[in-house]
């Protein structure tokens, strides 16, 4: 029974459902409708703000315990962080603006 647990390597079980997840927010993306477009936006910046956490465990958990970890995970931690801050920013930005469209024009 232990043969079978092995049988599928780590990395393509990873890949396979990397695969499916970009298959399937590909079509929950496309059909959204635009009223749902600011509440989804909002759930998109709460994710993004998660990933800035981690992020921020990836690069800083190694300088505070003064273990030098590998230089590539900080690396990599730091241009998720840079990503993340740019999404959730960009996001409140255009949430912000899709708002203003709702309200009445002052005269």
């Amino acid at each position: 029974m232990e043969n079978v647990a092995t049988a599928v390597d780590p990395f393509v079980f990873r890949l396979s459902i990397f695969v499916l997840a970009v298959f399937v927010g590909y079509y929950v993306v496309w059909s959204v409708t635009p009223a749902l477009h600011t509440p989804l936006m909002s759930v998109t910046n709460a994710i993004s703000s998660v990933i800035v956490v981690g992020a921020l465990l990836a690069v800083g958990v190694a300088l505070a315990t003064n273990d030098d970890g590998p230089l590539w995970a900080r690396a990599f931690g730091f241009v998720a962080l840079v990503f993340a801050s740019v999404n959730i920013f960009g996001g409140f930005l255009v949430t912000q603006r899709m708002l203003a469209m709702y309200q009445k024009k002052k005269k």
